[in-house]
């Protein structure tokens, strides 16, 4: 399934599984998919994600074979997959080079990649309010979470996604919502700056109205999964 991060790729057909659809449909190894009905995917995320709106139907699949463009016409079975795996080497398309760091050289090198991370973060927090993007539809709770880690173990990318989960929470924890670090250091800089203190009725009130925020948002990405869960999309 697709994760929150991950590198994009072409999605050229690598191999088959056993009584592919797509396969019996008369794709072949080595097709790059570009479409899906009248959609452009040029991605495999992109595909992946328009497939699952087509269970139980036939759709038409773009595909380029040696440079000529084929439409395939492939049935999609109830599971939402066509059967077929995609070329899952990135060297293929990216200069991929590995640099191995020692415990000292790993701190500044550990710091770089926070900041990069933090950076990144925030690009995409801006996204969720943007209509155009619509990003909002990929907020999930604890099952996109658990969704994000691979079905077996794999030590490299379980303390990656730790890393990134701990930062992600690191920055929620600042921002100015009453009930979290972030409000109260917003409470403070105000009684700094006004020398008054709020009343204890205001922050009454300001920490329920934090927490009916806390408590939408889970609702609101919890119920986003169970949505998803229910209709496939």
């Amino acid at each position: 399934s697709p994760k929150f991060i991950s590198v994009r790729f072409p999605f050229e057909v690598e191999r088959f599984v056993k009584n592919s659809p797509a396969k019996e449909a008369g794709m072949e190894k080595g097709d790059i998919i570009v479409g899906l009905n009248d959609i452009e995917t040029k991605f495999f995320d992109q595909f992946f994600k328009e497939i699952q709106k087509h269970k139980n139907e036939t759709v038409s699949v773009h595909v380029l074979r040696d440079d000529n463009p084929l439409i395939i016409e492939v049935p999609v079975p109830e599971e939402g997959l066509i059967g077929v795996a995609p070329v899952a080497n990135l060297s293929k398309y990216f200069d991929i080079k590995e640099k191995d760091y020692s415990f000292v050289e790993a701190i500044p090198a550990g710091i770089s990649k926070t900041w990069y991370g933090i950076g990144d973060y925030f690009k995409q927090l801006k996204l969720i309010f943007s209509p155009e993007v619509k990003a909002w539809e990929s907020v999930g709770g604890f099952v996109t979470i658990g969704n994000l880690f691979p079905a077996t173990w794999h030590w490299e990318a379980f303390w990656r996604l730790t890393a990134f989960l701990s930062i992600m929470l690191a920055i929620l924890n600042v921002l100015p919502i009453p009930a979290l670090d972030g409000g109260h250091v917003m409470f403070l800089m105000y009684e700094i700056i006004t020398r008054r203190k709020p009343s204890d009725k205001f922050m009454e009130y300001a920490q329920v109205v934090g927490m009916v925020i806390l408590f939408s948002l889970l609702i609101f990405a919890n119920g986003n999964d169970l949505f998803k869960l229910f209709t496939g999309k």
